[in-house]
């Protein structure tokens, strides 16, 4: 199994879910979280005062996911969250080694 983080615009959440959940995706986690990026920062005013914002607003995505379906994710959310302003999204895939499941196995 893989685990695959993605960090997204927030506007293309709804998108990216369709897409997965059509992939074959039953469990996903969706974050907000602010990330910085050396050269993304602007300005914006605000009140009449000019503000510099460093950290924009992004969605995390975490899944976990089996080996064969990794592929086609990793595809869906770059072709989901592809344009050419947005330098914003990144894709990690990691391994999972174990899964350690809540419920009592012992039975």
């Amino acid at each position: 199994m893989k685990l695959i983080i993605a960090r997204i615009q927030p506007h293309r959440l709804d998108q990216l879910h369709e897409a997965l959940v059509d992939i074959g995706v039953t469990n996903l986690t969706a974050i907000e979280v602010k990330g910085f990026r050396a050269g993304v920062e602007h300005e914006e005013i605000y009140r009449g005062s000019e503000y510099r914002v460093a950290f924009m607003p992004m969605v995390k995505i975490e899944a976990v996911v089996e080996d064969d379906l990794v592929e086609r994710v990793v595809s869906a959310i770059r072709q989901v969250s592809a344009s050419r302003s947005d330098r914003r999204s990144r894709v990690w895939v990691y391994e999972v080694l174990a899964e350690i499941s809540g419920e009592d196995d012992s039975q």
